[in-house]
């Protein structure tokens, strides 16, 4: 049975745990609000480049670009895998290890085993896991998130828009956590290239778009497709980002809580045994002086 000092020397070690997790879920609360500032600010950019790709997808259907272009045999696969650089942030990591494993499992599972799917990690809990499996590793890129900048982002998506326009990939498909909510993360798994066609409004409707095309639609949409891929790759960054942010600062926050219902328990027993060592006490010299007495 543990002594009056083994407990208490659990409890302060619970109470030191307990102040670093709510410091830990300060700052995440903190770094997040600047998080959801950004991912906010690119999102209508995103939106608006896309209805205006899709619009000019639409109208220029006859072009033969390589971007749209489905391989008629996928010999190779790329795979971008977004995780965080840290964790005690839940299953935020977790569960884009599953998505990206069972991703495989189900649609490329012959070309994995023949050692023709890459990955592409951002985030240095990917590179932790995948790093002894038997996927091949193409690129990793760890620490971006302590200082992201949309170059990167940029400099990433062209350099991987090349190999595949070169044939090096067939298909290259993004994983990433997007942010729903500061307590929920929704798993995406997303085509990047070949670009799928887009949901968008019918033909007849955009048919009625009375637009004046300079210099050309061809040279206009040869020139969005670069920003697209770019800005579809720079706001999974930011999802991520805020989705990791809001899942530490859930976890920290459960885990201060947690603390706080284990030193309850803590000095329940801390008081049951130290009233029990009293009680132990009293019963000793009352037997004693009985002793006495009887002596």
């Amino acid at each position: 049975m543990a002594t009056l000092r083994d407990i208490k020397q659990r409890i302060g070690g619970v109470k030191n745990t307990q102040k670093i997790t709510r410091a830990m879920k300060m700052v995440a609360a903190s770094r997040l609000r600047r998080a959801q500032e950004n991912m906010s600010n690119a999102r209508p950019y995103t939106r608006k480049i896309t209805e205006v790709l899709t619009d000019l997808m639409l109208l220029t259907k006859e072009l033969e670009l390589p971007h749209f272009k489905e391989r008629e045999e996928i010999k190779k696969v790329a795979i971008i895998v977004v995780t965080a650089d840290r964790g005690l942030c839940g299953s935020f990591n977790v569960n884009i290890f599953k998505a990206v494993e069972e991703e495989i499992a189900e649609k490329y599972q012959a070309l994995a085993d023949a050692g023709n799917v890459s990955l592409f990690l951002i985030g240095k809990k990917g590179n932790d896991y995948f790093s002894h499996r038997e996927v091949p590793i193409a690129e990793k890129h760890l620490g971006i998130f302590s200082n992201l900048h949309f170059e990167f982002a940029a400099k990433f998506t062209t350099s991987l828009t090349n190999r595949f326009i070169s044939g090096e990939f067939d298909k290259v498909v993004l994983v990433y956590n997007e942010f729903k909510s500061v307590i929920q993360q929704n798993l995406r798994v997303k085509q990047l290239l070949p670009i799928l066609p887009i949901d968008t409004p019918s033909e007849e409707e955009n048919k009625n778009s009375d637009y004046i095309y300079e210099p050309g639609k061809k040279e206009i949409i040869e020139t969005l497709i670069p920003r697209y891929l770019n800005t579809q790759v720079w706001n999974a960054l930011l999802e991520s980002y805020a989705a990791e942010l809001g899942a530490r600062m859930t976890a920290m926050d459960q885990a201060t809580e947690n603390a706080d219902e284990m030193i309850n328990q803590l000095q329940i027993t801390y008081n049951k045994a130290r009233q029990a060592a009293i009680t132990k006490e009293i019963i000793e010299i009352v037997s004693g002086a009985n002793a006495l007495k009887e002596g």
